[in-house]
């Protein structure tokens, strides 16, 4: 029986090749000469801290730049709220999310469902795989499941025949 995968996952060296491009260009900012100010990944959360609230958006806007122009996309980047200590210093954390969450997994078998393809769904961990007879079935459920926006960015993988 055909089948494939439907996960949603980030590249982790394009995070890493990000968070140094951003580093790079945090030590030759004019605006951060002689200040406290730095850019640390840690697995899937960039913690970033600065002198002040001016300073701590400034490097979240660099970040997600840098982030943006190696093609990760948005929908799998979460802004937490800045922490504004009362002297002053400021710490964000930029969360990257890997894996489909189970309520999204839910919502995009409920769609395949309520399109009436002739394919069956299963929710395996942090994916949704998806079986059919035919192939013409997998690719319209493809086609259907891109055309639709959904919270987190979507990949098709192991398509198998």
């Amino acid at each position: 029986m055909p089948s494939f995968d439907i996960v949603s996952e980030v590249n982790s060296m394009e995070i890493e090749n990000a968070v140094n491009i951003a580093k790079k260009e945090l030590a030759n900012r004019f605006d951060f000469k002689g200040s406290k100010a730095e850019i640390v990944l840690e697995k899937n959360e960039i913690k970033l801290s600065a002198e002040d609230q001016f300073k701590i958006e400034a490097l979240v806007e660099i970040v997600i730049g840098k982030v943006a122009k190696r093609n990760i996309s948005m929908k799998n980047v979460e802004q937490c709220e800045p922490d504004v200590s009362p002297l002053g210093h400021a710490r964000q954390v930029i969360k990257i999310k890997q894996g489909i969450a189970t309520d999204i997994a839910k919502e995009i078998t409920g769609f395949i469902r309520e399109s009436k393809f002739k394919v069956t769904t299963q929710i395996q961990e942090s994916q949704v795989r998806v079986t059919g007879k035919s192939r013409d079935d997998l690719q319209a459920v493809i086609a259907a499941v891109r055309g639709k926006d959904f919270p987190v960015a979507l990949q098709f993988q192991n398509f198998r025949d």
